[in-house]
């Protein structure tokens, strides 16, 4: 799928939008905990080592960005992702940063990579 350049108003706002989700450090904790299984409140609470209503938070937002699903499983909700993209994005981001970090330590004369 191809997109109009300049992208349309509608679309910039959505954009914004998504990275206005995803810039919350407990956030993209929580995408990762998520990329290995999914989980209950709970378990992502004793991994993160955040209190419950932090984590329940954060959780709805993701869940209102469309980013993560949610189920029931007896009387626990239990999380997955959503949007398996979000973790090209993440890592595009990473390798970005690997690069440039990579590029500073070959300037400086160190190892900061």
């Amino acid at each position: 799928m191809s997109l109009p350049h300049p992208l349309p108003d509608a679309v910039v706002e959505l954009v914004a939008r998504r990275f206005r989700v995803l810039g919350e450090p407990m956030r993209i904790r929580l995408l990762d905990q998520l990329r290995g299984a999914d989980a209950t409140v709970q378990e992502l609470t004793d991994a993160i080592g955040a209190s419950q209503q932090n984590v329940s938070k954060h959780l709805g937002i993701l869940l209102d960005a469309g980013i993560v699903a949610r189920r029931k499983e007896g009387t626990a909700a239990v999380y997955s992702i959503a949007d398996e993209s979000v973790y090209a994005l993440c890592e595009n981001v990473c390798g970005s940063l690997q690069r440039q970090f990579a590029s500073l330590a070959n300037v400086v004369g160190g190892n900061l990579a």
